[in-house]
């Protein structure tokens, strides 16, 4: 029986042996698979990440460029009100003055052209007087009585302007004050 036993061994042992390469060779296949899977994963992982910076860059590209007037708009805003109040300081009575009225049409004209050129390029001028007071676009230099409800715009000091959708400067003004 010992003998028996033995010998189921052996051949148990031999069978072991012969298949044990097969066993290696299907470990190393395994192992070969996995290693490729995660280059696969990790190659998917690159590219992803290379598409979205080239998404974010293109993004970023287009932002820069719709508001790179940002600075100088801002700048001309100061051109604007010096025009602005060089028409309000016309005395009454220039008619009779050729000259005179030549160079206040002159500045108008300029004025004109002015605004013309920030709507090309999308600065518009926020609305103030008469609206609720908004934090985003108005700033509040003073409070003054008024027969309106309390936070409305009751009178605009300096005009406020927007670049698209950014805001250039606030508009400074003046609020109702509350009743109580």
């Amino acid at each position: 029986m010992t003998d028996k036993l033995h010998d189921e061994a052996d051949e148990i042992r031999s069978e072991t042996a012969a298949d044990a390469p097969e066993l290696q060779e299907h470990d190393r296949l395994a192992e070969l698979q996995q290693a490729l899977e995660e280059a696969n994963n990790k190659a998917l992982y690159a590219a992803a990440e290379v598409q979205n910076v080239r998404r974010r860059l293109e993004g970023e590209k287009v932002q820069a460029a719709a508001y790179a007037t940002t600075g100088f708009a801002r700048d001309m805003l100061a051109v604007k009100d010096n025009l602005e109040r060089a028409l309000t300081h016309v005395p009454a009575g220039i008619e009779g003055d050729e000259q005179l009225k030549n160079f206040v049409d002159g500045i108008a004209a300029t004025l004109r052209e002015l605004d013309a050129v920030f709507a090309r390029n999308g600065v518009t001028q926020v609305e103030a007087k008469g609206h609720p007071l908004d934090p985003n676009k108005h700033q509040a230099m003073v409070e003054l009585p008024s027969d309106q409800e309390a936070g409305t715009i009751v009178e605009e000091m300096q005009a406020g302007y927007m670049l698209k959708d950014r805001l250039l400067r606030p508009a400074l003004v003046a609020v109702a004050r509350s009743a109580s």
